[in-house]
This record gives structure tokens, C-alpha cells and sequence, in this order.
């Protein structure tokens, strides 16, 4: 594999393209936003500069990682020559489908067609193609050139050869594979996403505030994030989009997502995107301040 086209220039799509292109591979980073694609470029350039600031490479690969990086806003050139196109839209199964189908009738026959999805099934997803076995979610972390896990899901008809294409592929990038199989948030988010509902619904009962919380699960359980950070980090419109899947898909209410969850997202309150969630986001400060809704 040589030629990687990343479907996303977002906080994901972005990482994804960093790392490949910072591994040698020729990288293709599509959007339909030419706005989003320079912020994509601006990122990633200033994510090496500190790379290279801390000594970790050299400016010389910097620039090389920089060269290796093209960008294009109509996915029907960005595949056509692909080896490996990785979507990372999102999380939004209609705009998922719809951008499937688009690759699978642009790209290459041999193209194997990846998903950064958090929760969707890969299976429904590969169900729009013409090549159910060539379909495989590669679930990169963020922020992707730091965290090393990548999550391999297998769809129903996903075959042995894709998969460990796949693995091996993920290794290339210094990043730790787990195989996973197509079920309702795989395995990371399964457990993520109802600590951090159940955490919602703590606040939400009145059990302990935000920094209580957050310092409990820091203090007691050892994680470098509270969940109420966690959740701000990730995007609340993000976590309620993954319980629904895992509501639907289990058909169990105890992954019914907290009401206090949903008015927030309903309110535009997503979190440090949109500069505010459970704490309250300032360009200018690094301290972490609990949202005025919660004081």
C-alpha cells in the first residue's frame, strides 16, 4: 500500500493524515470544505512544528511529511487511484452511506475501504457496496499521532486477508492493533461511552458535582481525564450520537443517554468545540473551569 486517501479534514481526518504521510505513504486528504482542508494543513504543520520543537523529528521531516500531503474537495478524483481510503466524516450513518457509496464506485477494485467510525456498524456500511469484503473500520483515537490504539472491526464479510492487511498496516504506523467484531460500539466505546452517561447521570441526580466527579474517577480510578472532561473532549453531540446507536442496537435501556445529555446537545452545548459543555473553553486559558450551569 502506497496511496492513502482520508475521507474528513476534522480533528480526526486530520491526525490520520499525519501519521501516514509521517510514515512515507502519499496521502490524499479530501472535504468538500476548501476552509476546512487549510485548517487541516494549519494543523498539522503546527502539531510537527511542535514535534520538532520538543526534538522528537527534524524539520527536514517535517517538510517531508508536509510534501507527502495533497489535498482535493471532490472525492471522485481523491479515490481514483487509491490503495487504501479510510473515511473519517461524521458520525452520521446517512453521510457515511451516501460517501461509501461514492468510493466504492470511484476507487480502484483492489481499494480496500476503511471506517473511522466510533459505533456504526460496519456491516450496514459495507452493505452499500459492491465489495462487502474489501469493507473494514480502522478506529483511530484522538488525538491520532499521540494515542496508539487502533481499533480493527471486522464486518460480517470482511475477509481473514483484509483484516490482517489491515493490522499489519496499522503496526507500520508504530500504533497497536485490536481486532474487534461488528457489534454496537465495539469494544471501546461499549465501555466508554455508559461510564461517561453514567457519570451524566450522577451530576444529573444531584449526586456530586463536576469537579467531584471528574476527581473521583481521576484520584480513585486512576484515569487521566474525568468523564465530564472526557465527554467535553470527545463532543457531547458525539457521545449522544454513540448511546443512541448502542440503545438502538442493544434494545437496553441502560444505555438510554441521560436527559441532561440531550438538552445539552439540544442547547448547542457540546462541549470544548463549541466552548462550552460541563466546563467552560477560552482560546486565551489552559485552566479548566467549571461551566457557570453547574457552579
Amino acid at each position: 500500500m502506497k496511496n492513502i486517501t482520508v475521507i474528513g479534514a476534522g480533528t480526526m481526518g486530520n491526525g490520520i493524515a499525519h501519521v501516514f504521510a509521517m510514515k512515507g505513504y502519499k496521502v490524499i486528504l479530501a472535504d468538500i470544505s476548501e476552509d476546512a482542508l487549510l485548517r487541516a494543513i494549519a494543523t498539522i504543520s503546527k502539531n510537527l512544528g511542535r514535534m520538532v520543537a520538543k526534538e522528537k523529528i527534524t524539520e527536514e521531516t517535517k517538510n517531508a511529511t508536509l510534501l507527502n500531503i495533497t489535498t482535493a474537495s471532490q472525492i471522485t478524483e481523491a479515490v481514483k487511484n487509491a490503495d487504501l481510503v479510510i473515511e473519517a466524516a461524521t458520525e452520521n450513518i446517512d453521510l457515511k452511506l451516501k460517501i461509501f457509496k461514492t468510493i466504492d464506485e470511484n476507487a480502484p477494485e483492489k481499494a480496500i475501504l476503511a471506517s473511522n467510525t466510533s459505533s456504526i456498524s460496519i456491516t450496514k456500511i459495507a452493505s452499500v457496496t459492491k465489495r462487502p469484503a474489501q469493507v473494514i473500520g480502522m478506529h483511530f483515537m484522538n488525538p491520532v499521532p499521540i494515542m496508539k490504539l487502533v481499533e480493527v472491526i471486522r464486518g460480517y464479510s470482511t475477509t481473514n486477508e483484509v483484516t490482517q492487511t489491515i493490522m499489519e498496516l496499522s503496526k507500520k504506523l508504530n500504533k497497536v492493533p485490536v481486532e474487534a467484531n461488528d457489534f454496537p460500539g465495539f469494544v471501546s466505546n461499549r465501555i466508554l461511552v455508559p461510564m461517561i452517561n453514567e457519570a451524566i447521570y450522577a451530576l444529573h441526580e444531584g449526586v456530586a458535582g463536576v469537579e467531584e466527579i471528574d476527581t473521583v474517577m481521576k484520584l480513585g480510578m486512576a484515569h487521566p481525564m474525568g468523564p465530564l472532561q472526557l465527554a467535553d473532549f470527545v463532543g457531547l453531540d458525539v457521545c449522544l450520537a454513540i448511546c443512541n446507536v448502542l440503545y438502538k442496537g442493544f434494545g437496553n435501556p441502560k444505555y438510554a443517554p441521560c436527559p441532561l445529555l440531550v438538552n445539552m446537545v439540544t442547547a448547542g452545548k457540546l462541549g470544548r468545540k463549541s466552548g462550552e459543555g460541563f466546563y467552560s473553553y477560552s482560546q486565551d486559558s489552559k485552566e479548566l473551569v467549571v461551566a457557570d450551569s453547574f457552579k
